[in-house]
């Protein structure tokens, strides 16, 4: 308990600032963060990082998470980082040629899977931050109170199990939990900061429980690449806590649906 809490501390002490700062700050520990994914990836499914694949993959990653138009400048068109990211998926699918067939797609298909899993996740909350610090805060705040509402409502009258297959502690009782604890929260929120959103609190109530449902699902997708590869946590860099994956599966979901539902 005491690691898990000095390591909060540790891990606030550093992020806080970074993500108060925004702009390169904030790009900067972003392709830092998938790149670190990305590692945890390949090291849950036994494969070194230091290879042809693990390289392009970070690298595919990164491209997705740092905006063009600031890094490279002199690149025209917008979907610059889908077509840079691509250009390594070219890259990884052109290695069986190179390798007469013995490097075949469906090895090809997980590098490209973990950065694009990755690198879209930590790209959107980039976005996200670029909108403002409000916007990235109520996206995290809607995910802490999903998960802690989860976990109070989880250990006090759940009884039915969510997913047992997949992850065995969670139940439905606790699921609904967490949603109703991500409701209360965000509509403190968009009281308090009505000027951060265009869309009104009705709205902004169901887009919460379409966001605090997809991060439990998030959550649970996470579980399931752990179980299908054997390990308890997605990485070790955050002691008492697992990894970057650990931490950050719900906003993974979250930050896309986001923006696809135009909060930011």
């Amino acid at each position: 308990m005491r690691q898990r809490v000095i390591t909060a501390v540790v891990a606030l002490a550093i992020f806080i600032p970074i993500l108060y700062v925004g702009g390169i700050a904030v790009e900067l520990a972003a392709a830092v963060l998938a790149g670190v994914g990305v590692y945890e990836l390949f090291r849950m499914r036994g494969l070194t990082i230091l290879s042809f694949e693990g390289v392009l993959s970070i690298i595919g990653a990164v491209f997705l998470v740092l905006p063009a138009e600031r890094w490279l400048p002199f690149l025209s068109g917008e979907n610059s980082n889908f077509l840079l990211f691509y250009l390594t998926v070219m890259m990884i699918l052109g290695f069986s040629v190179v390798s007469k067939n013995t490097y075949t797609i469906d090895e090809a298909g997980f590098p490209v899977v973990a950065s694009l899993y990755v690198g879209v996740g930590f790209q959107n909350l980039v976005t996200a931050r670029a909108e403002g610090l409000a916007i990235l805060l109520f996206a995290f705040f809607v995910v802490w109170a999903t998960d802690i509402g989860a976990y109070m409502v989880g250990r006090q009258i759940g009884k039915h199990k969510l997913w047992p297959d997949i992850s065995p502690n969670k139940t439905i009782e606790g699921a609904l939990g967490g949603i109703v604890s991500a409701i209360v929260v965000a509509v403190i929120f968009v009281l308090v900061q009505p000027q951060v959103f265009q869309h009104n609190l009705v709205t902004m109530i169901i887009f919460t429980i379409i966001f605090s449902v997809v991060g439990q699902f998030g959550d649970l997708v996470e579980s399931a690449i752990k179980r299908h590869y054997g390990v308890k946590d997605s990485g070790t860099i955050l002691p008492g806590h697992g990894g970057i994956l650990d931490r950050f599966d719900s906003m993974l979901f979250v930050f896309p649906m986001m923006h696809l539902l135009g909060v930011f």
